[in-house]
């Protein structure tokens, strides 16, 4: 019985992680739509033609009708229309962007009482999308005092072995240390069990609160994986523990205290990912040189402010990093998750102080530190991370990148894109 629970557990927190953070692709009837250019790339000034197929069982849905709008990805639509369908696929003029950025065409059909929506994303000179966010002259002297603060703090380290995740080849095992402020990280270590020095990779969560298991597929290839949570709580309680501070204490975290940069919620977050990898380096089975970092959404953010804050970190792989350039929208533009500027949302957020806080915690600013070799990917569709955010930050970046760009993925990924991601991982950190 304990198993079978067990089993439930992880099926719920994999399946409540995955709606948190994923836009799903697949649906019954199928709107397909297709911009005029292979790569989905434009010039400003040229006009883009976006082609529509609705499909019921691969065949040409008929005598329904498609409603479709146009317009800057995350902003009001420039143009919005409907027409009946006739079973012939139909061609929608998007116009165009004057500067860099995305142009977004929606198209939704309703059909036995539910709705179905297909997208296409234009994008315009991309790679010279401009932060909107800007840099504190004492950014780094505002971290660096951080980490001081946090180094100061004892690790006080405790693992508990769980044996009932342990398997032949690894061993896991509940972790929890102190972190800024006198908190704690809690998370879950998988170490290879055979002899030897091994590298290391911390996982970083994406936005909500849920549990977490580790990699147990890296870990058996022999390399040590450690996941944490944000939130000061164990990551291994009862799914309606998660599902109560979601919706209760925890709801909207990421604006707690937004008005005061000393006291903002990521301060503790951000830190307690470098305590995390003090953690991982003090580990006797850890090699010495090789740690890594990776996760998605708001995980794909703290992959790269880890690799920012700490020198420790020498790769990083990141999907739809949240939290980049979060005031585009006051520059007329779409901005990154959590979008606290975002129509209504900003009467509550547009404030000095809170704008005072934000350089400070904003992606861009960390992207523009990075000396390490990362990994990206994401899509043009993109609704929770919009492309024009991740940009904003991705262009500040010198040091080396590879960006893997799958022009339909909104916010999830393909298979190819986890393969490709954690390849690349385990071949910089010398694992085949």
């Amino acid at each position: 019985m304990k198993t079978f629970k067990r089993g439930i557990s992880v099926i719920f927190f994999a399946l409540f992680s995955f709606l948190l953070t994923a836009q799903i692709p697949e649906q019954l009837v199928k709107v397909i739509v297709t911009p005029n250019k292979d790569n989905w790339l434009y010039k400003p000034g040229e006009k883009a033609l976006f082609s529509v197929q609705v499909l019921f069982h691969y065949n040409p849905l008929k005598g329904v009708k498609a409603y479709y709008e146009v317009g800057p990805e995350k902003l009001e639509p420039t143009k919005k229309d409907s027409l009946v369908l006739d079973g012939k696929s139909f061609v929608i003029d998007g116009g165009t962007l004057k500067s860099p950025g995305f142009l977004r065409c929606i198209v939704t059909v309703n059909y036995e009482g539910k709705k179905y929506e297909g997208m296409a994303t234009a994008g315009y000179d991309p790679e010279k999308i401009k932060q909107t966010v800007p840099r504190p002259a004492d950014f780094n002297d505002f971290w660096n005092k951080a980490k001081s603060e946090l180094s100061r703090i004892p690790l006080d380290a405790r693992m508990t072995l769980v044996p009932e995740r342990c398997t032949e080849k690894v061993n896991v095992y509940n972790v929890s240390i102190m972190n800024y402020g006198y908190s704690r990280i809690y998370g879950m270590l998988a170490i290879p069990r055979k002899e030897g020095k091994f590298p290391a990779v911390l996982f970083v969560p994406g936005a909500g609160v849920r549990g977490y298991v580790p990699d147990m597929e890296l870990a058996e290839k022999g390399i040590i994986t450690f996941v944490i949570g944000i939130h000061g709580i164990p990551v291994n309680l009862d799914p309606g523990v998660y599902q109560d501070l979601a919706n209760g204490a925890l709801r909207e975290y990421y604006t707690f205290n937004l008005d005061n940069k000393d006291r903002y919620y990521y301060k503790r977050v951000y830190l307690g990912c470098v305590r995390a990898n003090d953690f991982l380096v003090s580990l006797p089975q850890y090699d010495g040189s090789n740690l890594a970092v990776t996760g998605g959404s708001q995980g794909g953010a703290l992959s790269i402010i880890t690799a920012a804050l700490d020198s420790r970190t020498k790769y990083l792989a990141a999907l739809y990093p949240a939290l980049c350039d979060v005031t585009g929208y006051l520059e007329g533009r779409a901005g990154g998750w959590p979008h606290l500027f975002l129509k209504n949302n900003a009467s509550f957020h547009n404030y000095k102080e809170k704008l005072e806080t934000i350089p400070y915690y904003d992606v861009v600013n960390f992207a523009r530190e990075l000396k390490i070799p990362g990994f990206y990917t994401w899509g043009f569709n993109d609704e929770v991370c919009p492309p024009t955010s991740m940009y904003a930050a991705y262009n500040l970046i010198s040091s080396p990148k590879t960006l893997l760009l799958i022009h339909d993925t909104g916010h999830w990924a393909y298979p190819e894109q986890h393969s490709n991601l954690r390849n690349w991982l385990t071949e910089k950190l010398g694992i085949r």
